[in-house]
This record gives C-alpha cells, structure tokens and sequence, in this order.
C-alpha cells in the first residue's frame, strides 16, 4: 500500500465521516497539485513551487505517505532556493506516479470504509 492511514484514525478518533471527508478532499487535492506542480515548473516559478510543495507535503503527510513528504521536503527547500533545478521534474514525477496509486486505494478505502476502521 502507498498510503498508511494510521494516522488519520488517531487524528480523527476513528470518526469515519471525518476520514471520509479528508480522504475526499486529499483525492481533489492531489489532481490540483500535480497541475500547478507542472505549471509551476513550466514558468519557471520557482519560489511558488516550492511553497506549493510545502502545502502539499502537509496533505501527504496526513495520509501516511512518509518518503513522499520527504521528496517533496527535498523540492520545498531546493526550489526555495532555486537550487539543482534539473531535479523538480523527477520529484513531479514521483509526485503524480505515488499519488495516482494512493487515489486508487483511497477510492478503495472509500467504498469499504466500514471494514477499515
């Protein structure tokens, strides 16, 4: 699994309409990042990258996805910076690849909310 939710039940008490609603705003979340990531690195804004990273590492974070935030902690502080550009496109990359798969699980989670927590 790409996601550990362990997490978001401690946070949440084991609400399940709470976790149902963070998972669903992280599934709309992560389509907005992964388009304002490219648009970002496309213009060449480098500072907004990195602040956007930061945003979205908080999001990640939150679904357990623990060597992700860490990539995009590494995007955050480089693009602040303007630092080793030739790297954002990689961590992107990484960034869509890893959360494609956590939204198919999620979805999953989503549909059997009962039989996870």
């Amino acid at each position: 699994m790409k996601t550990d939710l362990t997490y978001l039940k401690e946070m949440s008490g084991g609400n399940k309409d709470l976790i149902r609603e963070m998972i669903t705003i992280f599934i709309s979340q992560v389509g907005e990042f992964s388009g304002e990531l490219d648009r970002l690195l496309e213009k060449k804004e480098y500072e907004l990258l990195g602040k956007l990273a930061h945003k979205a590492k908080s999001s990640i974070s939150i679904m357990g996805m623990n060597d992700l935030a860490l990539e995009l902690k590494t995007l955050e502080n480089l693009a602040r910076d303007g630092k080793q550009i030739e790297k954002y496109e990689g961590i992107i990359d990484s960034f869509k690849n890893q959360t494609q798969l956590a939204v198919q699980e999620l979805k999953e989670v989503l549909q059997k909310i009962d039989n996870y927590f």
